[in-house]
């Protein structure tokens, strides 16, 4: 260590941010066991014990809300991140350079755009006059309620997905693809592979450890379908297909005062979180995979 003092040094700041605010905060995950009382504080509050989570596995309320967060999580796994390792395929099949730089910058830009302003292309464009509605009425179509049907809420939260971190998404898998040898093409090539064979045999397996190792830290995040966006995107119409964990909590620990409850159902996102990501690499070791660690 003292060799490397200023490697350290440089990753000192990072070690901070995640002791700070990440570690620091987890002394607040008492309030789950407790009947939090702003006014007594955290350790004089009375001690409840499982009362939260046994309430929480006991409401059907909480039940439907976790059944909305693992569609949407699901969804977002199995068709919004094969979108990114797709681009990046695509990408990397593009040989005139300045065609490709112009193609990765459309697509990063999304990125950059905050939900609010995202949610709102959306709903102009989605609303009972909005564009897509006015269409519809031009091929003597009835208006689609997009935004107060309950069926289409999961839909229009994965398309904004997409359409926001896919093209971002592909930068790391770019980065993968350009440490790929070209003899392994030029020896596909000569076996008689075609573009396709290429692909399957050479392009996929030099970044299957990539994808792995991505999917992995997503399942981390599994039951996080990010707050932000889905509360833009709720209304009356729509809560009971649309209510996730991050906006319950919010509902019923900000604007119920219900603190204890809120933070039990937090802590239960983030065990599952935990457990799914040991399992998955685990899992991928076992298939020979290097996995995170």
């Amino acid at each position: 260590m003292n060799r490397e003092k200023y490697i350290y040094l440089l990753l000192l700041p990072g070690v901070l941010y995640f002791i700070i605010y990440r570690y620091v905060p987890m002394a607040g995950l008492v309030i789950a066991f407790k009947d939090f009382n702003p006014f007594t504080g955290f350790w004089n509050s009375d001690w409840v014990g499982i009362k939260h989570f046994t309430r929480m596995f006991e409401s059907s309320e909480v039940i439907q809300v976790l059944v909305n967060t693992i569609q949407i999580s699901l969804l977002q796994i199995f068709v919004a991140f094969p979108v990114s390792i797709i681009l990046a395929l695509m990408l990397n099949e593009l040989r005139h350079a300045t065609l490709k730089r112009f193609i990765q910058s459309l697509i990063y830009l999304p990125h950059f755009l905050s939900w609010v302003v995202v949610v709102g292309i959306f709903v102009v464009f989605l609303r009972g006059e909005g564009l897509v509605n006015s269409v519809l009425a031009n091929f003597g179509l009835e208006a689609i309620p997009f935004l107060t049907d309950p069926a289409y809420f999961k839909p229009i939260i994965i398309l904004q997905v997409i359409w926001k971190e896919a093209g971002w998404g592909t930068i790391i898998f770019l980065a993968a693809l350009a440490g790929v040898n070209p003899s392994l093409y030029e020896a596909a090539v000569i076996d008689g592979a075609n573009r396709w064979r290429q692909l399957w045999h050479v392009t996929l397996p030099a970044i299957r450890g990539v994808i792995i190792i991505l999917f992995i830290l997503r399942l981390g995040s599994v039951l996080d379908t990010g707050f932000e966006q889905i509360f833009l995107m709720l209304n009356p119409f729509n809560m009971d297909s649309g209510n996730v964990l991050d906006t319950y909590v919010y509902f019923k620990g900000i604007q119920q005062g219900n603190i204890g409850f809120a933070t039990a159902v937090g802590m239960f996102k983030g065990v599952i979180g935990l457990v799914l990501v040991l399992s998955a690499n685990r899992l991928a070791k076992r298939f020979g995979e290097d996995g995170l660690y």
